[in-house]
């Protein structure tokens, strides 16, 4: 099973919020193979709190406005640390960039196909995309 096509249309429309809003480290992976409950999880990060609610708020509102979509769950929001939008086709997670090196979800669904995202939403790499390199460069040495 793959990521149905509105998933990806939800895919794209939440990076490019996201990256309207200078996002870090953007990345969509197509989980359907191995998750009953959501097609596609979409990954960003931002500097600060502010910036993350910042970020969450965009997506919401472009969703919602151009795709009709609204979240049927938003977590984190008090703290705007990690907040977990749940669109049931796709869950987004925009997370401060201190959580995003330290939980690295990016380990969790590395066997997942990474989605194709809109060039300008993966201009924007940080901390979190250099850790995810260097653990997998360290891991695939450890392999052979």
């Amino acid at each position: 099973m793959t990521a149905t096509d509105r998933s990806i249309e939800l895919i794209n429309a939440a990076a490019q919020a996201a990256a309207d809003k200078l996002a870090h480290d953007i990345i969509a992976y197509d989980v359907s193979d191995v998750l009953s409950i959501t097609d596609a999880f979409l990954l960003a990060s931002a500097p600060n709190d502010r910036q993350v609610k910042s970020i969450v708020d965009e997506i919401e509102e472009k969703l919602n406005k151009d795709l009709g979509a609204k979240p049927v769950r938003r977590e984190g929001d008090r703290e705007a640390r990690w907040v977990l939008l749940d669109y049931v086709d796709i869950v987004v997670h925009v997370q401060h960039s201190e959580e995003r090196v330290f939980y690295a979800l990016e380990r969790l669904w590395k066997d997942c196909p990474e989605l194709e995202l809109p060039e300008d939403a993966k201009a924007t790499r940080g901390k979190a995309a250099a850790h995810a390199e260097e653990t997998a460069a360290e891991q695939d040495g450890e392999l052979r």
